[in-house]
C-alpha cells in the first residue's frame, strides 16, 4: 500500500478505531497507558480527562505525540492547553500502521526524552492506540537508553503493554536502529530510505 493510500486509510479509521480503543478500555479494563520506567510511559490519545490523571497521578511533565494535527484536534489538549498544566509537548505526524520516524523526528524525540530524564521528569508518549507508532518511539528509547538490542527492547515493551504490535516496517526499522546505536552513527546516515515515513 502506498503512503498516501496508507494515509487516507488510517484517516478514514480513526474515528471507528478510537471508539473500538475506547470500547476495549471500558470493558476489558485494559490500561489506557502503560509506565516503561521511571522515565516514560506510553499509551493513547491522551483524551482531557487521561491527561489529568496523567499530569496529577503520573507526575507526566512532557509529552511526545506521534499524531497527525486531525488525530489532536478535538479529544486531546491542545498544546497551549498542555502548558497550562505545566507539560512540555512535542508533536511530530508518523503515518499510522506503516509509519517510523524519520531520522530528524527520532533524533528531536530522543533528545526531548532524554532531556527530561536527566531533570527526574515522566514523560507521556502516545499515538492514537500506543500499539504501533508510539511502541516503535519508546523501543528506540529503550535501545538507546538502556543499550539492548531491539529484542530485548520489545519484550519489555509487551511485557508491560502485550497489545502493543508492529508491523514488518516497524520491526525492520528497529532492527537497523540496533547497529546504528551500537556504533554511534549519525541517525540521518543511517536509516534506510524505505524504512522512513
Amino acid at each position: 500500500m502506498s503512503k498516501t493510500a496508507t494515509y487516507v486509510f488510517a484517516r478514514a479509521a480513526f474515528y471507528p478505531t478510537l471508539l473500538y480503543n475506547y470500547v476495549v478500555h471500558l470493558v476489558s479494563k485494559r490500561p489506557w497507558y502503560h509506565r516503561i520506567d521511571d522515565t516514560v510511559l506510553f499509551g493513547a490519545l491522551p483524551l482531557r480527562q487521561i491527561a489529568k490523571e496523567l499530569v496529577e497521578k503520573e507526575n507526566v511533565q512532557a509529552v511526545v505525540s506521534t499524531n497527525h494535527k486531525f488525530e489532536v484536534e478535538h479529544f486531546t489538549p491542545t498544546e497551549e492547553e498542555w502548558r497550562q498544566l505545566g507539560v512540555d509537548y512535542l508533536r511530530f505526524a508518523v503515518l499510522d500502521f506503516m509509519g517510523t520516524p524519520s531520522p530528524t523526528q527520532l533524533d528531536e524525540a530522543l533528545s526531548f526524552i532524554e532531556n527530561h530524564r536527566k531533570q527526574g521528569h515522566s514523560v507521556y508518549v502516545h499515538c492514537k492506540a500506543g500499539r504501533t507508532r508510539s511502541a516503535t518511539l519508546v523501543a528506540c528509547y529503550l535501545m538507546k537508553t538502556y543499550d539492548v538490542d531491539d529484542t530485548d527492547a520489545w519484550s519489555q515493551i509487551v511485557s508491560k503493554r502485550s497489545h502493543a504490535s508492529l508491523f514488518q516496517i516497524q520491526k525492520d526499522y528497529l532492527h537497523q536502529l540496533e547497529t546504528v546505536f551500537f556504533f554511534s552513527f549519525p541517525l540521518s546516515l543511517s536509516l534506510s530510505p524505505e524504512l522512513i515515513s
